[in-house]
C-alpha cells in the first residue's frame, strides 16, 4: 500500500508540473482489453504453472490510459503516462495448484486478480521532422506496480512487486492525407531477465488545430522467468482515443 501511494504521489507531481507548462498534449485512450496468453507460476521454480486465460475464464475488460507530453521545442519532448491494468479470472483447475506455497486442491473455485499498473516518464528526440513524416526515439523510465492474487476455499495468497524498468521508446507519424495520419508509438526492450513490449498502431484524424481522434490496436506483452516468478502475458487492446493540444 505504501509503495502504491508513493508511486501515485510522484506521478501526480509530474502531471501537475507538466500541465502547468505550455505546449502540452493530453492523450487519453479507452476501449477494451482482450487477454491472450497469461501464464503464471509462483514461485517460478516450484509453483504450479497455469494459464489465467486458457484454464480459467477471463472476460474482456474496459480500460483507460492517460499521457501528457510537453514539447520543449520541435524535437525534444518529455511525457508522463499512467496506464492501469486489472484483469480478473475465475474457474477451477483439473489439478492441485501450488501458489506462493499455498495449496489449492483440484476443483477448488478460484478467483484471480492480475494487476499490472504502469507509471512512466518518457523522453523522446525527433531526429526526422518532415511535412509528411516524423520519426523519433528515446527512453522510458517505467515503474511497474504488479499484483497477482489467488483466492479460493477460504485461502488467499498474492505476489506483489513494485520495480523500476528502463525501456526504449519510439514514435513514427506518417501524414498520408491532409486529415489522416498513421501513428506507430511504443516502448519495448528485451533482456535476459525478461522482456516488455507496449506498441500502438492507429489511424489519427485531425478534427481541428487542437484536437485529434485516433482508433487502432495496442499490443502489450512481456514477462520474466526466474526462481522467484514465472509470468508471461499478452493483451490485445481495441483503442479509441483523443489528443488535445494546448
Amino acid at each position: 500500500m505504501k509503495n502504491n501511494l508513493a508511486c501515485s504521489f510522484v506521478f501526480l507531481l509530474l502531471l501537475i508540473t507538466i500541465s502547468l507548462a505550455a505546449k502540452i498534449e493530453i492523450d487519453l485512450e479507452s476501449g477494451v482489453i482482450f487477454s491472450g496468453y497469461n501464464d503464471v507460476a509462483i514461485p517460478g521454480d516450484t509453483g504450479t504453472r497455469f494459464s489465467l486465460s486458457e484454464e480459467l475464464d477471463t472476460k474482456a475488460t474496459p480500460f483507460y490510459r492517460l499521457r501528457l507530453f510537453y514539447d520543449f521545442n520541435s524535437k525534444h519532448h518529455l511525457g508522463v503516462l499512467f496506464a492501469p491494468l486489472t484483469i480478473k479470472s475465475g474457474g477451477s483447475l483439473d489439478r492441485d495448484l501450488i501458489y506462493q506455497n499455498e495449496i489449492y486442491a483440484q476443483g477448488t473455485a478460484l478467483d484471480v486478480k492480475y494487476q499490472f499498473n504502469s507509471y512512466r516518464l518518457v523522453y523522446r528526440y525527433d531526429f526526422l521532422r518532415k511535412e509528411k513524416l516524423q520519426i523519433g526515439a528515446g527512453f522510458t523510465a517505467k515503474i511497474r506496480d504488479a499484483i497477482i492474487r489467488v483466492s479460493g476455499n477460504g485461502i488467499s495468497s498474492s505476489k506483489e512487486n513494485v520495480g523500476f524498468v528502463p525501456i526504449l521508446h519510439f514514435r513514427l507519424v506518417w501524414n498520408f492525407h491532409d486529415k489522416f495520419s498513421l501513428l506507430m508509438d511504443g516502448d519495448a526492450l528485451a533482456a535476459p531477465q525478461g522482456r516488455a513490449e507496449d506498441v500502438l498502431a492507429a489511424i489519427v484524424y485531425q478534427v481541428s488545430d487542437k484536437i485529434k481522434i485516433k482508433t487502432g490496436y495496442r499490443l502489450l506483452e512481456g514477462g520474466a522467468d526466474n526462481d522467484e516468478v514465472y509470468t508471461f502475458s499478452l493483451f490485445h487492446y481495441a483503442v479509441l482515443g483523443i489528443m488535445i493540444n494546448f
